[in-house]
């Protein structure tokens, strides 16, 4: 008879709940903790290789120059010079310089009248080409044509047609007897100008983000709202608006992003004149790094931006809980 503690267990015994069997001392075999590791280290290397081709690029130009240009925003840099420690005081200079606030104000002015246009044209053309109508499929590959066209050959082609002197858009104009702004030469409509050229090249994006959106809704939602006799504007109102509220989200943050950044309409129009009346934030960047060689000061106005944008993004993100609906 065996005892309870020390008595070996025959071969083919089955072993007792709650007791685990003796391991060999001699067993090569390879243990379970050590087994999950070795898979874990593979799977972290197998990752790791199939990330490898986008990561360097990240780190090397994007991580890297942020930080770079953090650490330059401290210091006072003329681009050929030794740099010279200056702490925050770029971040003084530039929070009590009104050429600032000036060139915020002017982005803030851009967004305000970019962003709704931008939106209601494109799903305007969403909605018109998510319809069975002739040429549907050339229409959208027509709208999207200047999303795809460089920006310095459309802000030059707007340039033309807003000349004050021998535009299309005046001439037009003067035909039904309406005498035409200065547009790009005229402080009051220089950012008019921009905000139009801009709209008319990113129609065909929003156009094609919203039309995706537009075609995942069921159809069963609209016949049920026909049945329940909604007309166009109801099923727009309660059908397609709320099933496309989280296209329409993204849509608005990445318009809003895209807003804060506008620099290259700016620059081949305007040049951020006249006096001043379009200069945004990156022109500002711009001419403080190549124009006045005050990289310090550029660095800290682009880190400004940055925490801007990043706060505009954190509070969408935290209100859309209200109005995205996600079912």
């Amino acid at each position: 008879m065996r005892t309870a503690a020390g008595a070996a267990r025959c071969p083919g015994e089955p072993q007792a709940d709650g007791v685990r069997a003796a391991r060999p001392a001699n067993d090569p075999s390879p243990r379970p903790a050590a087994q999950r590791s070795r898979r874990r280290a593979k799977y972290a290397l197998t990752v790791g290789l199939f990330l490898l081709p986008s990561a360097v690029p990240l780190v090397c130009f994007t991580i890297y120059p942020m930080f770079s240009a953090l650490w330059t925003s401290l210091h006072e840099w003329n681009l050929l010079s030794p740099m010279r420690w200056v702490g925050l005081d770029n971040y003084r200079q530039l929070l009590s310089d009104p050429a600032t606030r000036r060139a915020f104000g002017n982005t803030v002015y851009y967004i305000l009248g970019y962003l709704p246009l931008v939106y209601v044209g494109g799903l305007g053309l969403a909605l018109a080409l998510n319809a069975a109508i002739p040429f549907r499929n050339f229409l959208r590959g027509v709208y999207f044509l200047p999303v795809v066209t460089s920006w310095i050959v459309v802000a030059l082609v707007w340039r033309w047609l807003l000349n004050p002197s021998v535009g299309v858009v005046n001439l037009v104009l003067g035909w039904f007897g309406l005498d035409g702004p200065g547009w790009w030469t005229d402080p009051a409509w220089a950012m008019p100008s921009i905000i139009l050229a801009s709209a008319w090249k990113d129609l065909g994006f929003v156009m094609i983000i919203l039309l995706a959106g537009l075609q995942a809704i069921p159809q069963d939602l609209y016949e049920a709202a026909r049945v329940d006799g909604a007309g166009w504007w109801s099923r727009l109102r309660h059908v397609t608006w709320p099933m496309l509220s989280p296209t329409t989200f993204f849509v608005i943050v990445i318009s809003l992003i895209n807003g804060f950044q506008v620099f290259d309409q700016v620059y081949a129009m305007t040049g951020g004149g006249p006096a001043g009346a379009s200069t945004v934030v990156v022109q500002q960047v711009y001419d403080l790094t190549f124009r006045y060689a005050q990289a310090g000061l550029a660095s800290a106005l682009s880190w400004l931006l940055f925490l801007v944008v990043l706060a505009v993004t954190v509070v969408q993100m935290a209100g859309q809980r209200r109005w995205v609906d996600y079912a």
